[in-house]
């Protein structure tokens, strides 16, 4: 049984609606420096998929005629994208605030010198994976070498004036729990955070999100290899909060993938379920129009209402 197969299988998840879009989510291919075993994105090194030029103008195209907020960039390594600066630069110009996901790593590859300060120069915020302030388990997640890397990523964004005291250089660090298990508290951990990379590195942070593992591609692969899918799965079912579904992400950020389509998460652009139910294109596509639409949802969507909640913004509190 596939991923997809199992998530519509038993789908009773409740039934809600987009308000208006707020966060465009633009996922600008799957290309990645690393190959991370929780990835839903099944993103890494040998991955092809990039926005195009074509794309790309469709997607700036959009950015002048709606009133978006806030441009969310993720892959893959958004980073490796060629026009990835570009976005940044005519984002910022009309005033949008941007975010960059980034592996950290990527920081360091000579091919991409310059990427920290061209963000710091760009006024743009880092939301970073640090899945966890020990080498041992983030190498076991991410890769051999990953860890160091990330500290010296860090590092050299603390001295650009991320994360610093009273610094608009916003640095966000994300945590993801190694295995079949939701995320601890999130203030606790974040302290603990705090705690252990300053006294062990001397570095700091504005906040830390939380995020649960989706149950979907490489991830929902290991689980079943271990015989553990079925009860990740019910762990989600029943550590549902109603409480959880008006913070969830889908009410007011809409995503897109490398080729322009339009999903109401990262996670249904995964398991293509297309926003209400039909395929659309961002060169067609009127954002207002959007407000009250039913969002398409399955069973993986109660990974971001199991326990404290969990979406693209941290733990729902």
């Amino acid at each position: 049984m596939s991923a997809t197969e199992l998530v519509r299988l038993h789908n009773d998840f409740p039934q809600i609606r987009r308000r208006a879009v707020r966060t465009l989510q633009v996922n600008l291919g799957y290309r990645c420096n690393q190959t991370c075993f929780h990835c839903h994105v099944n993103a890494g090194p040998n991955r092809r998929e990039n926005m195009i030029r074509e794309t790309v103008d469709d997607l700036l195209a959009l950015l002048r005629r709606s009133r978006i907020e806030t441009l969310d960039l993720t892959g893959g390594a958004p980073e490796m994208n060629p026009y990835f600066r570009e976005v940044v630069v005519a984002a910022r110009e009309l005033g949008i605030h941007v975010i960059d996901r980034c592996n950290l790593t990527i920081l360091e590859e000579p091919e991409y010198a310059g990427t920290a300060e061209f963000l710091r120069d760009h006024q743009v915020e880092v939301v970073a994976s640090l899945p966890c302030y020990s080498e041992d388990n983030v190498d076991a997640q991410r890769g051999d070498g990953v860890f160091e890397a990330s500290i010296a990523a860090l590092r050299r964004l603390n001295a650009l004036g991320y994360g610093q005291p009273d610094s608009r250089l916003a640095l966000t660090l994300v945590y993801n729990p190694l295995g079949a298990s939701l995320p601890p508290s999130q203030d606790t951990l974040e302290a603990a955070y705090r705690r252990h990379l300053g006294e062990e590195f001397g570095i700091v942070f504005t906040c830390l999100f939380t995020i649960a593992n989706m149950p979907i591609n490489r991830f929902a692969k290991d689980l079943r290899k271990q015989g553990q899918l079925g009860a990740y799965m019910e762990l989600l079912r029943d550590s549902h909060r109603e409480a959880n579904l008006d913070g969830v992400m889908c009410r007011d950020t809409l995503s897109v993938d490398w080729q322009g389509e339009i999903y109401d998460c990262d996670f249904n652009q995964m398991l293509h379920l297309s926003a209400a139910g039909h395929r659309r294109h961002i060169r067609d596509l009127s954002l207002d129009s959007l407000e009250g639409e039913s969002i398409a949802v399955a069973d993986h969507c109660f990974g971001c209402t199991a326990g404290q909640g969990s979406s693209c913004g941290g733990a729902l509190k």
